[in-house]
């Protein structure tokens, strides 16, 4: 959405492509999963009065969308990519197999998992959790607009404490809202660390990777 109200900002997508590649340049399996606000959140769907499944569904098709323009701009950058889409449309999209998945990503392919996991009721910080632990991620890294975990939310108030390092249980028992409670939940059972960040500084993306001080740690 960049810095438009609604829909896809063809400049903000660039921007984003050039990060990921100069992080794909230096070797680093990506695999992104992408959600579907810009367009369509279940959540609105449900405020007024539609049926909560039908709505995460149309919510899906919106992050197939997604997927396929940030697979458009970096294949024009000359980066090799595959969307793979939780709910089959095979004209556009491979069908979600893990196994074939891993394959993509040893031969240096960029793996956009769209189409959340599939199903209604899960959040994409789920479905992001979900593929990290099926695909043996090293770390779940959340892409935001926001510098990382705070005490409460920075947007509200002045007073804000950016937190650096925090625990999965404390994420979880103190609302901290850095993602779902099943997306935590599923990253603490598997061990897997979750960076925060955001995105919209350039260079943040290759910093964290390379384990620089950006951002936040949830572990």
């Amino acid at each position: 959405m960049g810095n438009q109200e609604y829909g896809i900002d063809p400049h903000f997508v660039s921007e984003l492509c050039d990060e990921v590649k100069d992080v794909y340049e230096i070797g680093v399996q990506i695999a992104i999963v992408i959600g579907g606000g810009n367009i369509f959140r279940g959540i609105q769907g449900t405020e007024i009065g539609m049926d909560r499944a039908t709505a995460d569904y149309m919510g899906m098709l919106a992050t197939v969308m997604n997927a396929l323009a940030l697979q458009d701009v970096l294949e024009k950058k000359d980066v090799p990519t595959r969307v793979m889409s939780a709910i089959e449309m095979r004209q556009i999209a491979e069908p979600y197999i893990r196994r074939r998945a891993i394959r993509h990503l040893e031969k240096e392919r960029i793996v956009i998992f769209a189409a959340g996991t599939g199903s209604p009721f899960f959040t994409t910080d789920t479905t992001g959790a979900l593929r990290a632990a099926e695909i043996k991620a090293d770390i779940l890294l959340k892409a935001t607009k926001v510098d990382g975990v705070y005490d409460k939310d920075p947007e509200k108030y002045p007073d804000a404490k950016l937190l650096k390092e925090i625990s999965y249980l404390d994420a979880i028992n103190k609302d901290l809202k850095v993602m779902d409670h099943t997306a935590i939940t599923l990253c603490m059972e598997n061990k897997l660390p979750i960076g925060v960040f955001n995105i919209k500084k350039k260079g943040n993306l290759r910093k964290i990777v390379f384990g620089e001080d950006v951002g936040s740690i949830v572990r």
